[in-house]
């Protein structure tokens, strides 16, 4: 009859010892049930639990390993599995799996424990935990420094609303975002991001600074608190906005366009992605000037935004064709996946504002970047803490799987 046995293998790592430890268990015929290995500051840590042919094997099989083990330097530990704990460990797999990324400027232990007793409460287990952002050096630290860490975990919450909120009052307190997500087929088969514009891609909202160069900076920000107070809409809101614009010079735009600066992370998470094959697209609130301004910068493939009207060299105050709202954010980001050929799992959406919410809802990846309460409640997904390129933490893509001579076309 055969036994189960659980082998941990702990210490400094050393080159070839996995080669010559499944030696001397191919000896003895050993199959392996599971592995796994991980490493922390050149600690190695694996742990393989193996099947033993023949009962009478087991003691011939553990000496040689630990004899191995004692001369490589090692530690070894060895658990005894029954067939009743393993067939349960076995049954388990059906669970369904979700991942939680933990991501902001440093990870801290309070952070991780606050999150492992939500997690605990909710009744799920953790399986893995692996870090996804880069060697941290201990000299780095600041406003541009990144930490990530990523947790499989197992099972269905008990609520998991009030899980979210929990969630969200850990990143409220200890400065931290948390991510929530299943772990499906979908999860890493991503093929397009699109992006809101302002605020967004780039720091500023267009309108602004254009309301400041046509000197009705003041009742431009009026309209646009009454519209964030939810006295007017959308729509309603940038007419009268625009309306103000009239007689802006058209050489205005240019120079308001060069201007404009990325977000932070913003080049570097549509290199990535461009690197990797993604469709890009902006879908904005905003101007289509500023938008085409963007595409030829970073190489994006569709823009889809408002445009000006423009007569003898100035702007007559007023926007042509169908508006671009909250729900015609959404309907393109429908029209153009289906033109790519894509579910709408494969596709992220990212936007800061209430107008964003339709596509942040519809997208298999919504994110709510450093958007007000309201909207990061209303998403499935936020980052407040990073910049844009944390995005690709939570498509599960490492620092080191990032691509260093990606180049974005000119």
């Amino acid at each position: 009859m055969s036994e189960i046995i659980l082998i941990n293998v702990s210490g400094e790592d050393q080159p070839g010892l996995t080669s010559s430890l499944m030696g001397i268990l191919a000896e003895y015929d050993v199959g392996i049930l599971d592995i796994g290995q991980a490493m922390i500051h050149d600690t190695l840590s694996l742990g393989i639990l193996v099947e033993i042919p023949e009962q009478e094997s087991v003691s011939p099989v553990l000496k040689d390993v630990l004899f191995h083990l004692h001369d490589a330097g090692m530690q070894a530990r060895f658990t005894p599995i029954t067939q009743e704990q393993y067939e349960h460990w076995v049954r388990g797999a059906g669970k369904p799996r979700h991942i939680i990324t933990l991501l902001g400027r440093s990870i801290s232990a309070e952070q991780i424990a606050r999150i492992s007793e939500v997690v605990t409460a909710q009744g799920l287990n953790i399986e893995d935990i692996v870090r996804l952002s880069g060697r941290r050096p201990l000299h780095r630290s600041g406003d541009r420094s990144r930490a990530c860490i990523e947790v499989t975990v197992r099972g269905q919450p008990v609520d998991t609303d009030a899980m979210k909120r929990d969630f969200m009052d850990i990143s409220q307190q200890l400065g931290i975002d948390i991510s929530f997500q299943e772990d499906n087929v979908y999860r890493r088969n991503r093929r397009m991001v699109a992006f809101d514009m302002d605020s967004t891609l780039i720091q500023q909202e267009v309108i602004d600074e254009m309301a400041k160069a046509a000197g009705v900076g003041e009742e431009c920000a009026r309209v646009t608190e009454q519209a964030m107070r939810g006295e007017i809409d959308f729509r309603e809101s940038l007419q009268r906005r625009v309306a103000l614009l009239e007689g802006l010079p058209e050489s205005t735009l240019e120079a308001v366009a060069e201007r404009l600066t990325l977000t932070e992370g913003a080049e570097r998470l549509v290199r990535t992605i461009k690197a990797f094959g993604y469709v890009t697209a902006i879908i904005s609130g905003g101007f289509t000037y500023f938008g085409r301004h963007l595409q030829r910068r970073l190489g994006i493939d569709y823009v889809y935004a408002n445009d000006l009207e423009i007569a003898d060299g100035r702007l007559t105050g007023r926007v042509l064709g169908e508006i671009v709202d909250g729900r015609r954010k959404a309907e393109l980001l429908r029209e153009i996946a289906t033109s790519e050929g894509l579910a709408l799992e494969q596709v992220i959406a990212i936007g800061d504002g209430a107008n964003d919410l339709p596509m942040l809802r519809l997208a298999g990846l919504g994110i709510a970047f450093h958007a007000k309460p309201v909207v990061q409640e209303s998403a499935r997904q936020s980052i407040s803490t990073l910049g844009l390129d944390g995005t690709l933490y939570l498509m599960g893509i490492k620092d080191t799987d990032a691509p260093p001579d990606a180049t974005i076309p000119q």
